[in-house]
C-alpha cells in the first residue's frame, strides 16, 4: 500500500446551518458540493480547504455528544496551516470566536493556537 496524502476529514455537527456558516463564513472555506440525503435526513457538505484538501461536514438526527476531554482516545484536534497567525487570530476574534493565546511549539519553534467550532471540536491554526 502507498498512501499519497489525506483526502478529507469528516465532521458530524449538531446544527447544520450554524456549522455551515462557521466553516464557510468564519473560516472562509468554499463549497464544493452540498447534498441533502432524504433517506438519512442528513446533509453532506463538501468544503475546499486550501488547494488540495477537503472537509466533509455531515448532519445527522440526534448524534451522540463528543467526549469533551482533549486527551481522550480518538481524534485530538484538526490543525490548519496559516501564513500569518496574528492576522488569523484577529480575523477569528472579529467574527466573535474565542481564541486561546498564541503559543510556541517547543520542538519546531513555530507559533500555534486553538479555538473551537460550534460543537466544541478543537481546531488549531499553525503558522508554517
Amino acid at each position: 500500500m502507498r498512501i499519497t496524502g489525506i483526502h478529507h476529514v469528516a465532521i458530524i455537527c449538531s446544527d447544520y446551518e450554524r456549522s455551515k456558516k462557521f466553516y464557510t463564513e468564519v473560516l472562509g472555506f468554499s463549497i464544493i458540493n452540498e447534498t441533502y440525503r432524504a433517506q438519512r435526513n442528513s446533509y453532506k457538505l463538501d468544503l475546499r480547504v486550501g488547494e488540495n484538501h477537503q472537509i466533509e461536514l455531515f448532519s445527522f438526527p440526534n448524534p451522540p455528544q463528543r467526549v469533551n476531554s482533549p486527551e481522550a482516545c480518538g481524534l485530538r484536534h484538526l490543525a490548519f496551516e496559516v501564513d500569518d497567525i496574528e492576522q488569523n487570530v484577529n480575523d477569528l476574534k472579529l467574527q466573535g470566536v474565542e481564541v486561546e493565546n498564541i503559543r510556541i511549539d517547543e520542538i519546531t519553534g513555530k507559533k500555534f493556537t486553538f479555538f473551537k467550532d460550534p460543537d466544541n471540536l478543537p481546531l488549531e491554526i499553525y503558522e508554517h
